[in-house]
């Protein structure tokens, strides 16, 4: 053989074998895509606004189910891959059921604490917020508990419960007592008095269902956006939309440590979000020990996006928040923590005339997993906002389903966190 002719074979050899290792790897989205399993859940038909709270040993999955006008709110509990038969704690025909503002579930000790809403008057937004208590020891529900106390007609809301110690419960939520018109007459111009705001609350409630240490953490916020709280080993942590004077509408989180005082609202990031409505889309926080990590929505600037920020304990502030949405976003967000450095996240984005539930893990370095889709749903407020928790590392999720023809239902599926 020539010199020359094995010399052409050589390279002709090298660069074959080049291009066959520079490339790329077959994209495996499609095999992770696979891992996510819808499963059978022990909801039925006309059911929408799940609700999901692991203990680390069992998953709680609360619903409510609509028939003849009237409400019923179910709940099953999942372990060992089965789930328990589906009980109804409390059914009503006078109550508020929206696709925004829907009951809470958790577990403290065996004690399980749900939440409800209950219409005051004929008013649009004139209801209270009942609480329904499982004691453990007694086995028996004490229902339709009072939150709010304050005897007004008016708007209370958009709860979240998180165990306690000692079997007993934190609670937050907006109430609107300060929003309802004052009786008394300026009889300058005989006007009545002016509205006020709408306010943050807290509150403990014990084994016996009795309301303990409320308080007002913050005296003007946005009107119906969620809040969220998580627990840490230093105590309760809450945030919500706030609302400035200027009708600046970001982010806020409030947190009692080793059972001191409140601390002051201080904003988790200043996206300066100037906005006259309330957008109806809260912030999201989950906790490990006491590392936290905060997902939320946000329009400023016209774009819109779903973030999410990192706090170590040993930091004053959050990070810089990381931009999770690919497509133009709904936002409807959820997160929980894995670990210290590392967050699940869900959230809504448009496609055409649907919206896609998206998931995805956040590393607090600013690294991100690919964003995997769990489902199509509609994208209409009823719809709702997709919830996700932690059992047996694998992550559950619990959509609303909408469909002209068939109405609401409720899916749920399964994903193995090492696929994220």
């Amino acid at each position: 053989m020539k010199p020359t002719s094995l010399l052409a074979i050589l390279i002709f050899s090298f660069f074959f074998s080049s291009c066959g290792n520079n490339r790329k790897p077959k994209n495996n989205s499609e095999d992770i895509q696979s891992q996510i399993i819808k499963i059978e859940n022990p909801s039925t038909p006309n059911s929408q606004t799940p609700r999901l709270f692991s203990n680390g040993n069992e998953l709680y999955f609360s619903w409510v189910t609509t028939e003849n006008e009237t409400d019923f709110l179910n709940f099953s509990i999942l372990k060992d891959t089965t789930w328990s038969n589906a009980e109804t704690i409390i059914e009503g025909k006078d109550w508020f059921t929206n696709w925004a503002d829907f009951p809470a579930i958790a577990e403290s000790n065996g004690n399980i604490l749900t939440s409800f809403l209950q219409k005051s008057t004929n008013g649009k937004y004139t209801y209270d917020v009942k609480l329904n208590l499982y004691n453990a020891t007694t086995k028996e529900w004490k229902k339709n508990i009072l939150l709010n106390t304050d005897g007004t007609q008016s708007e209370h809301g958009f709860v979240s419960i998180v165990p306690n110690y000692g079997g007993q419960f934190f609670i937050s939520w907006l109430d609107g007592r300060n929003t309802v018109v004052k009786e008394e007459m300026n009889h300058e111009n005989g006007h009545h008095g002016g509205k006020g705001a709408m306010t943050l609350r807290g509150a403990y409630i014990a084994e016996n269902g009795e309301i303990i240490n409320e308080k007002e953490l913050d005296n003007r916020v946005c009107d119906c956006c969620q809040t969220s709280a998580t627990m840490t080993n230093q105590g309760p942590v809450v945030v919500y939309r706030d609302r400035s004077d200027k009708e600046v509408r970001d982010i806020s989180i409030v947190n009692k440590e080793n059972t001191q005082e409140w601390s002051k609202p201080k904003t988790v990031f200043d996206d300066n979000w100037e906005i006259e409505g309330c957008p109806v889309n809260g912030p999201s926080i989950a906790s490990f020990e006491n590392s936290t990590a905060v997902a939320w929505f946000t329009g400023a600037n016209q774009k819109q996006k779903v973030q999410i920020a990192f706090k170590k304990n040993d930091k004053i502030d959050f990070g810089i928040p990381i931009r999770l949405n690919v497509k133009e976003t709904l936002g409807r967000v959820e997160v929980l923590m894995l670990n210290e450095n590392e967050a699940i996240v869900t959230w809504m984005e448009f496609d055409e005339e649907d919206a896609l539930v998206q998931v995805m893990k956040v590393n607090e370095n600013g690294a991100k997993g690919e964003p995997l889709t769990i489902s199509r749903t509609s994208s209409q407020r009823s719809s709702g906002f997709p919830q996700i928790e932690l059992l047996d590392d694998t992550i559950y999720a619990a959509i609303t389903i909408v469909s002209d023809k068939k109405g609401s239902s409720i899916e749920l599926y399964k994903i193995p966190i090492e696929k994220l």
